[in-house]
């Protein structure tokens, strides 16, 4: 095969270790040269000038965990190019899985262009993803209490969550509170609610009605202050989201345009990918890198599998909520799209097209710069207008009428 890095290398990253493999192509002969590291700031420095004094122009390496950021950071520093390459991409020779193997091979497959290198975006936008990350964990974790409020009530005996949706609410809030605080009076704990509250007082009586012993206003107590420190987290990290997203604040106000993505979306989003498109030649590439196309498993001229691939579960998950949102926007192409699919395929299958269909307008949007213009909801009528016609025509046949059809005025 030809050679197309005669002066690269190859890193196998670990947590304490780094082994770092050279190789060298001249006169039709291969050199290689296998070192060890640690991974402290003084030695990953080593590294890079023993990589600078060898002539590489080109360094692979894993993708292990968040052990390859050190590495990365430092060695971005150097005279070279750094690949990242997805583990799965590059897998070793069955029985030869060893620390200065996995080393040799990133050289052997980089020297030969056969790794494809991963996208790791700039400096601002992994802050940006680091801080939007740890967001979407903390809010994760706040559900997790609620839920384990939920379950304290529960064993209690106090239906809150069948007369009220929000039991950590305005209302539910005080509720939960007076029993911390020795309140059982079924009368009282009702005349907290809103009024608002769809639920009847006698209905509200019934649900507070329960048994809750000091070990429940122990927990009680306990859950409401976990989810009042995540809640604390969260205004932090939003605080320094929008210090952080000036650069980012015209391309945010862009893609909010598009309908379902609100101004966190947009944040989430651009995390994510990023503002510069060059990365990925076409749409397709941007919805295939996030997972959002079924997979490619045929075999024997039969498609095995269909499914999503895991793709960026961070990117992916954000987006089709986008698309659930979208899909009630009233009188807008994506709804129409949504209602077009659900018949067909299930409603599961229609948000992921969706969700595909938004990182598309996001594709063209970041590359033009153009603000999103709306198909309409009768795109898809005009589109195939001759095809529905007969469609039609033929289901009032079938029904045992006969038709005339006579075109309206313009």
């Amino acid at each position: 095969m030809e050679v197309l890095y005669p002066h690269c290398a190859g890193l196998d990253v670990h947590k304490d270790t780094v082994v770092a493999c050279v190789r060298h192509m001249a006169n039709g002969s291969v050199r290689r040269e296998v070192r060890s590291f640690k991974t402290t700031t003084k030695e990953l420095l080593a590294l890079s000038d023993w990589l600078v004094g060898e002539g590489c122009t080109h360094v692979a390496m894993e993708a292990t965990g968040v052990y390859w950021k050190p590495v990365w950071h430092v060695l971005s520093d150097g005279d070279f190019t750094l690949v990242l390459a997805n583990a799965a991409h590059v897998k070793n020779v069955p029985g030869r899985k060893t620390d200065v193997n996995d080393a040799t091979w990133l050289a052997d497959l980089l020297a030969h262009g056969l790794i494809r290198s991963s996208f790791v975006p700039d400096e601002q936008t992994q802050e940006m993803r680091t801080l939007l990350r740890t967001r979407k964990q903390l809010v994760r974790e706040c559900s997790r209490h609620v839920q384990r409020l939920q379950k304290t009530l529960e064993d209690a005996n106090i239906k809150l969550d069948s007369v009220i949706s929000d039991i950590v609410g305005w209302s539910g809030r005080r509720m939960i509170e007076a029993l911390i605080a020795g309140e059982t009076e079924p009368g009282a704990l009702a005349a907290m609610a809103h009024r608002r509250i769809k639920a009847t007082p006698d209905q509200l009586e019934a649900a507070l009605r329960g048994r809750v012993t000091r070990h429940h206003r122990f927990l009680l107590q306990l859950h409401l202050q976990q989810i009042d420190a995540v809640n604390a987290a969260i205004d932090q990290i939003d605080q320094e989201v929008d210090a952080c997203v000036e650069p980012f604040r015209a391309t945010v106000r862009l893609l909010t345009t598009i309908p379902g993505i609100d101004e966190l979306s947009a944040c989430v989003i651009l995390a994510e990918i990023g503002r510069d498109m060059s990365r990925f030649p076409t749409a397709g590439h941007l919805i295939s890198w996030a997972g959002l196309c079924p997979k490619n498993d045929e075999s024997a001229g039969k498609r095995r599998s269909t499914r999503m691939r895991k793709g960026a579960p961070w990117l992916k998950t954000t987006l089709v909520q986008c698309a659930a949102a979208a899909a009630r926007k009233k009188a807008s192409y994506l709804q129409a799209q949504f209602h077009r699919l659900r018949a067909r395929r299930g409603a599961k299958k229609a948000l992921g097209a969706l969700a595909a269909s938004i990182l598309t307008s996001v594709y063209h949007m970041l590359i033009s710069g153009e603000l999103y213009r709306d198909l309409g909801p009768h795109h898809f009528d005009h589109r195939a207008k001759a095809v529905n016609t007969r469609r039609l025509v033929m289901r009032l046949q079938n029904l045992g009428y006969a038709v005339q059809i006579t075109p309206l005025a313009a």
